[in-house]
């Protein structure tokens, strides 16, 4: 995608093949394969039974609800019993409040998508309220009962309509929640339908067709840039890959990232710059959805 993730990637990868070459000796590695698969073995010995693993997970759903951002605290905890290490579970535990920011901007962004839906649906009916001889202040009203372009601030619009006061103050008010910048539109269109006797029905069905046409745009926008995400998500899940693949030959990765000096510098490198690479991919594509 730039420049610097595939560097990120690169330097991950070779972090990873240097981990390789510092490995004890296949014979380790199949012998914790062994008993992974075995579900135990001697006490003190291998990691615990997976049973055991699904059970403290399903405790931690029922304490946290639905919460999503806690299973990076399960992965973490399930990657330090198979490793015996604390630094997978203290990587989870960091972990915990990234996802939740992520998880909040997701359902922000959403929320605006769907304020933004809502004001164009207003925009529709308030028109043809006004067509049907309805007063302005009455037609707000009717359209405005169920809609959801208003937010916390409906009361105040629906009550500026309804005893004459400041509507346009009302809706420009109302529109400094994201997704709801189309209100400004309709506080100009009731501005002037009020002061110079203009047609609000008219400019409303202008105003209602400018906003659809630039949700399609940012609808298209999106799309286009899917793929661009996906692949820096992807480039950022490859040393993943290469822990499982190690493992699958009779590696033992996790005991040389986790428990030798070379493995563990070569651990928080590859992370450094696997963070920055995706944060650097990200940005890009933020970018080009903002402009």
């Amino acid at each position: 995608m730039t420049g610097i993730a595939e560097v990120s990637v690169g330097a991950a990868l070779v972090c990873a093949a240097v981990a390789a070459r510092l490995m004890d000796g296949p014979g380790t590695g199949v012998r914790r394969a062994r008993l992974l698969c075995a579900g135990g073995g001697a006490a003190g010995i291998g990691p615990p039974s997976w049973k055991w693993a699904v059970r403290t997970a399903e405790r931690l759903r029922l304490l946290h609800g639905t919460r999503g951002e806690w299973w990076a605290l399960v992965a973490g905890l399930a990657v330090g019993l198979l490793g015996a290490s604390v630094v997978p579970v203290v990587l989870g535990a960091l972990g915990v409040p990234l996802v939740r920011r992520a998880r909040r901007a997701a359902a922000a962004r959403r929320a605006s998508e769907r304020r933004a839906t809502a004001v164009i649906a207003l925009c529709g009916e308030l028109a043809g309220e006004v067509r049907a001889g309805r007063q302005p202040g009455e037609a707000l009203l009717g359209a405005a009962r169920d809609s959801e372009g208003f937010g916390g601030a409906q009361a105040a619009v629906l009550a500026a309509a309804r005893f004459g006061g400041d509507v346009p103050g009302a809706l420009t008010e109302a529109a400094r929640r994201p997704g709801a910048e189309g209100l400004l539109g309709l506080a100009a269109c009731w501005r002037v339908a009020v002061d110079r006797g203009a047609g609000l029905a008219a400019g409303l069905d202008r105003l209602e067709a400018a906003l659809r046409a630039e949700r399609d745009q940012r609808a298209d926008l999106r799309a286009q840039l899917a793929g661009a995400r996906s692949t820096a998500v992807l480039l950022a899940g490859l040393p993943v890959l290469g822990l499982l693949l190690g493992t699958a030959l009779g590696a033992d990765p996790l005991h040389v990232v986790l428990h030798t000096g070379a493995g563990f510098g070569c651990l928080l490198v590859g992370g450094v710059l696997e963070g920055v690479g995706l944060w650097w991919a990200l940005r890009i594509v933020r970018g080009a959805e903002a402009g």
